[in-house]
């Protein structure tokens, strides 16, 4: 059974085929071959652009979220939070978003389209069905994400205000944590990160297609842009909400400096300890964060369907 895919610049990058040889030599030409490796780079460019369209218009939403997730309390409360810390703090913690996003967005995009690319090609005439496939890809790509890690563990702690005095900016979050703890504090909370990533991408790309086909049909470049961002957005709004108890334990772990790692297990244990075995508590801040992803996996869908179409 194939899996349906979005019908979007993204799903028509043309599939290998065998290189035609004579004696061992490639008959494909060079203007050929330029032609195929844009091909597959613009869904790097298309996705990193996209990230960073998306960032520098939620990055203050994320921010209130992120208190939330972190301390459990009301939005209203988060956002005064902010208040008191200034304009000036507001974006602070920007710079390692910006560039982790970027680049995780770019690998998500792109290394799908090359491992369904490469694995479709090695199926074929297996049997295997297309679906498990490119699932396959999706939880590979989603693998990789994960070795941006640290970028995600510098955010933490830059917008956690209880680190305000200790770390200065992103450079120096970096510089401290290598010089005075090692490489591995940089990778505190990966397991939550990888227990999100795979899965999450797995049904990211294999449910869009779908949803997008039950949105009426679009007759204009407008049309398309619209159901790309609804698709995105309703896509990532459920994921969103689905994986939020792993970003809670994320947050939480990250916001630590040194000690022993923690298990997520014991992490989400305590977390739900100090929140009163309440689920309702766990999933403070999951409506602040439903409205976020819906936001910004619209705007990312769109806007990386619409630059597939421009470049």
């Amino acid at each position: 059974m194939a899996v349906r895919t979005m019908d979007s610049e993204s799903t028509r990058t043309p599939q290998p085929q065998a290189a035609l040889t004579n004696g061992g030599h490639s008959l494909l030409s060079a203007g050929a071959l330029g032609t195929t490796l844009r091909t597959q780079r613009k869904h790097y460019i298309c996705g990193s652009i996209a990230a960073f369209t998306n960032i520098v218009v939620t990055f203050p939403i994320q921010k209130v979220l992120f208190r939330q997730q972190l301390h459990g309390v009301l939005a209203i409360e988060a956002v005064r939070q902010l208040q008191r810390d200034g304009l000036r703090n507001l974006y602070r913690g920007l710079l390692p978003p910006l560039l982790q996003k970027s680049t995780t967005v770019a690998i998500m995009f792109g290394l799908y389209e090359d491992f369904s690319r490469v694995l479709l090609n090695r199926a074929d005439g297996s049997g295997i069905p297309e679906l498990v496939t490119r699932s396959f890809a999706a939880a590979l790509a989603g693998t990789a994400e994960a070795v941006l890690t640290p970028f995600e563990r510098v955010q933490t702690l830059l917008q956690d205000h209880r680190h305000h005095g200790r770390f200065n900016n992103t450079a120096h979050t970096f510089r401290t944590l290598l010089t005075e703890y090692g490489v591995r504090e940089c990778y505190r909370g990966l397991v939550p990160i990888l227990l999100r990533n795979c899965p999450s991408n797995v049904l990211f790309f294999g449910l869009r297609g779908p949803i997008k086909e039950q949105l009426p049909e679009a007759t204009s470049r407008a049309g398309n842009l619209v159901n790309d961002f609804v698709c995105g957005g309703v896509l990532g709004a459920g994921l969103g909400i689905m994986f939020y108890p792993l970003n809670v334990v994320k947050s939480r772990a990250q916001s630590q400096v040194g000690g022993p790692f923690q298990s997520y297990r014991k992490v989400l244990l305590t977390v739900w300890t100090e929140r009163g075995g309440s689920v309702r508590m766990l999933f403070r801040g999951a409506h602040l964060n439903y409205h976020r992803s819906l936001l910004s996996w619209g705007i990312i869908n769109a806007t990386y369907e619409l630059l597939l179409k421009l470049i």
